[in-house]
Order: structure tokens, then sequence, then C-alpha cells
């Protein structure tokens, strides 16, 4: 899919299926309220942007203000600029894949035992502890991971999957593996599961972490640039 752009209602699918949720659709707009979508309670909205807004604003007087509504970034101003007190969020992009190409170094990846996940807990808090993914957290199905002579090197969780869209969290290499590939071989390798087993596999990624987005783009995800609200009152 590189050079592609993402499919815009996959995070729809993604928060709808396999867990409860709320699904409503106005007009030309959509919208999915889910618990626990990669760390928060989450409103997945796509479509006309004026059509969301009385989706969004529903939504959240029936979910709970703690809800956050995100999707693509112009689609998102509007409902932000209408609704009182939601406010927007940086920007991150939503990357995916349907087909992720294979390449050396993924061979080396394996998916971690009991043992395995205890021994990347500490990577999480020496050097992503603002990760949503951690080994034992409700959502985490099971972490991927690639060893070299001093240990773990380079972790990925298949976490918060649906039927339809596998999707790729807590990736995290220790410092001094980094720029071998690593860190994208593991990805390399939980995508191409997805993708087997979901029919895609996707992402959420920080718009400023430039050396990440690159990352994921060398293994076949293309991006859309989304942004999320937060309620303040």
């Amino acid at each position: 899919m590189t050079g592609r752009s993402a499919d815009p209602g996959t995070h729809l699918v993604w928060a709808a299926q396999g867990r409860p949720a709320r699904v409503r659709r106005h007009g030309a707009a959509a919208a999915v309220a889910a618990r626990g979508l990669c760390g928060r309670d989450r409103i997945a909205v796509a479509g006309d942007a004026e059509d969301a807004v009385p989706l969004v604003r529903d939504l959240l007087a029936e979910s709970g203000a703690g809800y956050r509504p995100f999707g693509d970034a112009r689609l998102m101003e509007v409902p932000a600029r209408r609704i009182p007190g939601l406010v927007l969020t940086d920007p991150f992009y939503w990357m995916q894949t349907d087909s992720p190409c294979d390449a050396p170094g993924s061979s080396a990846v394996r998916w971690l035992d009991a043992a395995g996940e205890r021994a990347a807990a500490p990577l999480f808090d020496r050097w992503f502890p603002q990760s949503y993914a951690r080994p034992g957290l409700p959502g985490v199905r099971r972490w991927a991971g690639v060893h070299g002579g001093s240990g773990l090197l380079a972790v990925a969780a298949d976490a918060w999957s649906a039927d339809r869209c596998g999707f790729l969290a807590g990736v995290v290499t220790v410092p001094e593996a980094r720029g071998h590939g690593l860190g994208a071989a593991v990805c390399r390798f939980v995508a191409g599961v997805h993708v087997r087993e979901h029919g895609r596999a996707a992402l959420m990624v920080d718009a400023d972490n430039a050396p990440a987005v690159a990352a994921y783009e060398r293994i076949g995800m293309a991006k859309r640039l989304f942004r999320a609200a937060a309620t303040t009152v």
C-alpha cells in the first residue's frame, strides 16, 4: 500500500468489530463509540463533517465526557468548533496496510512466551513509559520480539485487534540496538500476521514522530492525518 491513501473508514471497522460499541449514523456521517480502544474510551468518526456534529454531540452526552472523538483532521475541526468544551489535541497518523512486504530480519522475530513478556515489561519503564500497550494490560493480546546477545532488543504488540482490522502497538527498541531495522522487523512480523488473520493491519503514531512514521511507511503502511478532541468542561 505504499503511496496510497489509508481507507478513511477503517478506524470505524476497528472500533465496531469484536467489542461492545454504540454505532450511529446521520446523513453522510457515521460514528462508533467504544470503551478501551488503545488505552482510551473513543468515538471513531467518519464522513461529512457537518453531519458528524450531532453524532459526536449525542454520543458524548450518551457515553460520557471522558470519550475522545477522533477521525480525519479536517473533519474533526468542525465538531471541535461547533460543540462547546471540545478542544482538538495534537495531530497523529492513522496508518494501515493490507499487504505488508517480507524483508530480511523478520525471520528472527518470534511470539514471546510468558517469560519473554515479563522480560519486555522493563523496556517500557525505561524507554517508553507513555505507551498505552504494556504486558498484562487489558486488550493486549500477545507480544512479538527479537533477541540478541544482550537479551530482548525490540518488541511490538498485537493489541485491541478487531475481526477485520488487526492493531499494532507498543513498539520499542532498546537504544543500543536502534538503527539496525529491528523495530521494523517486529512491526513487519505483527502486521503480516494481522493481514493474514484480519485482512489488514493498522496503528496510530504521533505526527511529530518522524522516524517511526518513516519506518512504518517502509514496511508498506499508508498514512492519514487524524485529530482527536477532548472535553474540557
